[in-house]
């Protein structure tokens, strides 16, 4: 099944995001998505997560530990894994598209894959689009993500991700 390749596919994109973002460092360069090429390592947290539906017993605190590569202005590669809202451990693998700003903050959502949600596809990977909104400044950012409810599968919330830039 195409959703067992999901950790492949996200390692393949990481291994040719190089290629992808290349000539970053030209100031003119422009990427797929037309806005201008990056080249930027991200090394992400894990998630505090306020629940919508605070009368059930979820967990907020969600550590773990991801990386992002910022491809340009508008997208970027993560994946990562965290101990999510149903006390389970997580992967992900995704992309962000965020071709909006206001007052410096980037918005649009990430589309990726996602595992260990036991009412979900019995735990299995699973696609998802989620609103996110994205600050950077210098060597610090935070990635802010409305979470949607589904059903009794997924517990919608608002997550927050810090992240630290480590090399561009």
């Amino acid at each position: 099944m195409i959703l067992k390749t999901l950790p492949a596919l996200g390692l393949a994109l990481f291994v040719c995001a190089p290629a992808l973002a290349q000539n970053a460092a030209t100031p003119d360069a422009t990427a797929f998505d037309g806005s201008e090429k990056r080249s930027q390592v991200w090394l992400t947290s894990g998630f505090a997560t306020y629940h919508f539906q605070s009368d059930k017993d979820l967990n907020g605190r969600n550590p773990g530990v991801g990386v992002e590569y910022r491809l340009s202005e508008h997208s970027a590669l993560t994946a990562g894994r965290f101990f999510n809202s149903d006390r389970q451990h997580s992967k992900y693998v995704g992309m962000y598209y965020q071709p909006l700003s206001y007052a410096g903050v980037r918005l649009g959502a990430v589309l990726g894959g996602f595992d260990g949600y036991p009412k979900m596809r019995d735990g299995g990977w699973f696609l998802a689009a989620i609103p996110t909104a994205t600050f950077e400044y210098k060597r610090v950012g935070v990635n802010v993500a409305v979470v949607p409810t589904y059903k009794d599968r997924l517990h919608g919330g608002i997550s927050v991700q810090l992240k630290l830039k480590l090399f561009e």
